[in-house]
């Protein structure tokens, strides 16, 4: 499980050892502002504007800054707590390769930063940037459509993207159609799917077949219960097939797939839940199927092919237009699993920051929802996962929301969690190539979650 048109911003970008990060502005949650976004992402970027300024200057290799303050605002403990991330990102556990940013969001500084722009393999982190872009081009209230419909003696199942889509769905489809076909006097049908919504499924770069079907399916429209198998949309069209039966239609012949015609009858549809849902299941669970699927969907409603470039492309011109540093930015999937992405730690806490700022509740409000929270059951940071059961990260359990991200080689976690006194703290960690035993790297990697709590002092 992988755990996988901007405008320029402005001159005055913080540096490291500012005092401020200056955004652009940002996209107004409200509906109008988000039609307005969805019609710009429409209009073809020319890609020189694709290279936005970081916001983050390069630290250089191993370089560990911890940000200055020149006017003296940063407090006795947010010292002590970047003195002791100085020391605690060296813990051999997480071996050389690794980079931290961590930012006050309340007063909009840099507390501490460690290579916090170089890019690194950042596992599903990925899925940060995904849920934003899901979130800001479709809404939080968008929801997918499943669809039977009835023509030249065929029923045609529709996949609308909705990955979600469970058997107790379908059966209520099942049921629906049969009650047509029944007021038609209609006792026997044919059966085909229709997913073609998306082309036909390829490997994203930095994939392998090894992925298929148990890590990821091949992305289709149509799946049920989340089957992975090759053939997500034939496996719900038989399963649909066999629903017919069990009400007394008989299906001739196998289930095919096929085209819906303009002018076929529709019959029966399902509406998934609000995104915003869809959204917090995939963040807690870091479902990388659902993942893939949103990425699909969000380049279509922005008006791009359904492919992993179309919804990569869309990612970058949403992430710009919140004015999120997109140096060093490079992504081929929507899920993180693909082993040549590359993100900064200073970019993924630029996409948290968001979180923070009431304007974005509304859009975003579903992502700091759905993060993880230490000690969570069910979640990727649940005990299950052995995270934050170190005697040194144990204090955090409750306190920090972060998205984990694993993968061989790769491991990252970026969140946000409060002070004593109420103040957002964000911070992404990000580690590759350590040697050392994968549920040693993730304790490190807590105890520094817990040191930005301040409960690890």
């Amino acid at each position: 499980m992988s755990n996988a048109a901007e405008e320029t911003p402005p001159s005055n970008a913080f540096v490291p050892g500012g005092r401020r990060r200056h955004r652009m502005p940002s996209p107004n949650s409200g509906s109008p502002a988000r039609r307005a976004l969805v019609l710009a992402l429409a209009v073809p970027v020319a890609s020189a504007a694709l290279a936005a300024p970081s916001a983050f200057a390069a630290s250089g290799p191993g370089a560990t800054a911890t940000a200055a303050d020149p006017t003296g605002d940063i407090d006795a403990d947010d010292q002590q707590m970047a003195a002791n991330l100085d020391a605690r990102v060296l813990d051999q556990r997480l071996g050389d390769d690794v980079s931290g940013v961590v930012l006050d969001a309340d007063s909009d500084s840099t507390l501490w930063d460690h290579n916090g722009s170089t890019a690194l393999m950042p596992a599903s982190n990925v899925k940060l940037a995904t849920s934003t872009a899901a979130l800001s081009v479709l809404g939080p209230h968008h929801r997918f459509t499943t669809k039977v419909v009835y023509g030249d003696g065929t029923l045609t199942l529709v996949g609308g993207g909705d990955r979600t889509l469970t058997g107790a769905d379908l059966a209520e489809l099942a049921q629906s159609a049969v009650a047509g076909l029944k007021r038609a006097g209609l006792t026997s049908v044919k059966v085909a799917v229709d997913d073609s919504l998306f082309p036909a499924p390829t490997l994203a770069d930095g994939w392998n077949d090894g992925y298929y079907p148990d890590t990821v399916a091949p992305v289709r429209a149509l799946v049920v219960d989340g089957h992975g198998v090759q053939d997500t949309s034939l496996d719900a069209g038989q399963a649909f097939a066999e629903l017919l039966a069990q009400h007394g239609v008989t299906v001739a012949g196998d289930v095919t797939r096929g085209t819906a015609d303009r002018t076929d009858v529709p019959v029966a549809r399902h509406m998934s839940a609000p995104l915003a849902d869809i959204v917090k299941k995939m963040l807690k669970t870091s479902d990388n199927n659902i993942a893939e699927t949103l990425l699909r969907m969000t380049a279509l409603g922005a008006g791009r092919p359904a492919t992993f470039e179309g919804g990569t492309e869309v990612i970058r011109e949403v992430l710009g237009r919140y004015g999120v540093s997109l140096d060093h930015f490079e992504i081929h999937d929507g899920s993180g699993l693909s082993r040549t992405d590359r993100i900064p730690a200073a970019t993924l806490a630029q996409i948290l920051e968001l979180l923070t700022e009431p304007h974005h509740a509304h859009t975003l409000g579903a992502i700091l929802d759905g993060l993880p929270v230490a000690g969570e059951a069910g979640s990727t940071l649940g005990p299950e996962w052995g995270r934050f059961d170190d005697p040194n990260s144990q204090c955090a359990v409750g306190k920090v929301r972060a998205k984990t991200g694993t993968l061989t080689g790769a491991l990252a976690l970026s969140g946000l969690t409060r002070t004593d006194d109420g103040e957002w703290r964000v911070f992404s960690f990000i580690e590759n190539g350590s040697t050392a035993a994968p549920n040693d790297t993730k304790d490190a990697m807590d105890g520094l979650a817990a040191t930005v709590n301040g409960c690890w002092a």
